[in-house]
């Protein structure tokens, strides 16, 4: 598969702002959930292990889907899949702001995580479709570090209206959702990828065969054990642990986004200069820091030294992150990098799917304490570590 050779440089801008857009506003959703299950949790008391499955219930609708939407993008071209995402997570978005029983909480987010499932794998092929092979992982980086910006406006703009009615920040979140959609309606390209004729067509059995997609599918679950349950429970640690109220939470979160958005976009930068060539040591050096660090925040008592800590497994953990989510432009043929993203994703959501529960049963088995959880996010970092390490070969695409 050629990328298509007609991208300018204001093609560029326009492609690479309405993707970073889309991701900010996925991540926000992602992010959201975290501030607005503590208003929900003591409206229609729910305990922890309830509100786990709320937040877990969302990962299994992305994990389901994450490999045919891959497909489905390589096959007719990211945007359709792209618009298609957009479109079923405005509407259950806004559909998560009108109901008010624990099922059609989880089933509301079941079906938002089956729209979120089709961005990533839609945005790695439309990098993949649109860019040359040596720009690609810088733009991914850049791309991906809208993560950290979702987490800002999840932290300022989501946890203020949390604040005043956690409803009113859902029927916001699907109006930005539609923004996304009518940016990438107007911006990306809507094209397929072009089979050369003198190759032959890569099969798709070649996804589950290669060992890099399966070793990275391992990784992103272990890594997103970590992500995902700092993700789910940090408010709840720090109300509980600090007292503080929802307004400073997310003022101090949003602070820990920003650090998390120029790691991202620094890391790619390391990944594409310093780390050329030594991506998999790269991986490991920052998830065992993180694990070390996790450690030393759930046990500080100091808001101070706690908030220090955060910001450092923030910054570490997401250039891990970045690493995993870029090193397929290295490894993996362009033709099937759709499907192969939407496969390493699924690893990494069903993380997503089985933190929130794992953690919220640890949290109950603990009698409230977060030790036991942390823990496990800790050791679940170094193992992520090792399987890249050790896991992954470079192949020949």
């Amino acid at each position: 598969m050629e990328y298509n050779t007609n991208t300018t440089k204001k093609n560029t801008i326009g492609i690479v702002l309405s993707l970073m857009v889309g991701y900010s506003i996925i991540y926000m959703d992602k992010s959201m959930i975290s501030t607005a299950i503590i208003p929900i949790s003591s409206e229609f008391n729910l305990d922890s292990a309830q509100t786990g499955r709320i937040m877990s219930f969302f990962f299994l609708g992305y994990s389901l889907m994450q490999i045919p939407s891959g497909w489905i993008a390589d096959k007719i071209g990211a945007k359709k899949v792209l618009m298609l995402s957009m479109i079923l997570v405005a509407i259950f978005s806004a559909a998560f702001g009108l109901v008010g029983a624990l099922s059609a909480f989880i089933l509301v987010r079941f079906f938002a995580g089956v729209g979120h499932a089709g961005y990533p794998s839609s945005v790695t092929k439309a990098v993949a479709t649109n860019f040359e092979p040596e720009k690609r992982t810088l733009i991914q980086s850049i791309i991906l570090s809208t993560s950290g910006i979702g987490g800002i406006l999840a932290f300022t703009l989501g946890a203020n209206l949390i604040n005043i009615n956690w409803r009113y920040a859902y029927f916001v979140l699907a109006g930005l959702f539609i923004l996304s959609l009518i940016l990438i309606f107007i911006f990306v390209p809507n094209n397929t990828p072009v089979q050369q004729q003198d190759k032959k067509r890569v099969p798709f059995s070649n996804v589950f065969l290669n060992r890099s997609v399966v070793f990275l599918a391992m990784a992103m679950l272990l890594q997103n054990f970590l992500l995902y349950g700092n993700m789910s429970w940090l408010p709840s640690v720090l109300n509980q642990k600090f007292e503080l109220d929802l307004k400073s939470i997310g003022y101090l979160l949003a602070v820990n986004a920003l650090f998390q958005t120029i790691a991202t976009m620094y890391s790619g930068v390391l990944l594409s200069k310093l780390f050329l060539g030594k991506e998999k040591l790269f991986i490991f050096l920052t998830t065992a820091l993180t694990a070390v660090l996790v450690i030393a925040f759930i046990f500080s008592n100091s808001l101070v030294l706690s908030m220090i800590f955060l910001v450092l497994v923030s910054i570490l953990s997401v250039s891990a992150f970045t690493a995993m989510f870029t090193l397929p432009h290295k490894l993996i043929n362009p033709e099937i990098i759709g499907a192969s993203m939407g496969f390493i994703n699924t690893g990494g959501t069903l993380g997503g799917f089985l933190a929130p529960m794992i953690l919220g049963q640890l949290i109950k088995v603990g009698g409230g304490s977060f030790t036991l959880s942390f823990v496990f996010m800790a050791i679940a970092s170094i193992l992520a570590g090792l399987t890249v390490l050790f896991g992954i070969r470079k192949e020949e695409k």
